[in-house]
């Protein structure tokens, strides 16, 4: 019989596969993301943000206080855009009432998203009093957190999990279209090539059209069948994870293990054959 770390080196990168890993983390949703609040770092930021978020009261304050504006901006997937604080002005000063506005004009739905939340043009010095800017932030923070941890160990995962969130909210192809993440995800699980991005807009969209009906993702059994496609579609072209993403996200061994390969571990006895 052969030893824990002969299975470990030989048996377990090629059954810890990416459909696997995703399920460890999506089977709990809830442990999940518990286990990622209560990381150190994230906790602490997560404490900053709660204790001084209330206390602003306008555009300006919000954008000059540098630590509360780069959580609000992770929390909302927006983080390679943290730079550009004349940008981001523009999308609160303007909100979203007016359907011309800055934020209402961006095909990236996560502009308004953000401005809707954090509504200062509508709601001015009470903005910050509601629970979608207090602790609804602090879970799309969390949630961002969990999926870029995944993301470090398989990239198939992050977007398995990113697209399991996004993927109801989306009308049309061209909700698709608008998100790099969400369009990679549908390009691998329908083998569209990434050339195909190089055709019109609207060509591409009406493609789409013919392939998938976005309204099936606001089922969840058909959302979990077209991502189950994209994560054995994924694994093929990229081939198995390593359990680390499992682990480091704090999901129980077995988890991400194949049934056949933990019976062999739990009969196993330290330093056997």
């Amino acid at each position: 019989m052969r030893t824990i770390s002969a299975l470990l080196r030989n048996g377990w990168s090629a059954v810890v596969t990416t459909s696997a890993s995703y399920r460890s983390v999506s089977a709990d949703l809830t442990r999940s993301l518990g286990t990622t609040a209560r990381q150190p770092q994230v906790a602490r930021e997560s404490k900053n943000y709660l204790a001084s978020i209330e206390k602003i009261k306008s555009v300006d304050a919000f954008i000059k206080n540098d630590r509360v504006y780069r959580y609000a901006m992770k929390a909302f997937g927006l983080e390679d855009m943290i730079y550009a604080k004349a940008f981001m002005k523009k999308v609160l000063t303007e909100g979203v009432v007016n359907s011309g506005s800055f934020a209402n004009s961006l095909s990236d739905s996560r502009y308004k998203e953000f401005a809707k939340v954090f509504d200062f043009a509508n709601l001015g010095e009470s903005t910050t009093l509601s629970e979608s800017t207090r602790q609804g932030t602090v879970d799309r923070y969390v949630r961002q957190a969990l999926e870029q941890q995944a993301g470090e160990s398989n990239e198939g995962v992050r977007l398995a999990l990113y697209f399991a969130r996004k993927a109801p909210e989306i009308t049309s192809p061209m909700g698709i279209l608008a998100d790099k993440a969400l369009l990679q995800v549908v390009q691998t699980a329908l083998n569209i090539p990434e050339a195909a991005a190089m055709q019109d807009i609207d060509k591409q969209a009406a493609n789409l059209a013919k392939r998938l009906d976005v309204a099936d993702f606001k089922d969840p059994k058909k959302l979990d069948r077209f991502i189950t496609r994209f994560t054995s579609l994924w694994e093929a072209s990229n081939g198995s994870s390593s359990a680390a993403g499992a682990l480091a996200l704090g999901q129980p061994l077995e988890a991400g293990i194949g049934a056949s390969l933990l019976a062999s571990l739990q009969n196993l006895k330290l330093g056997g054959n």
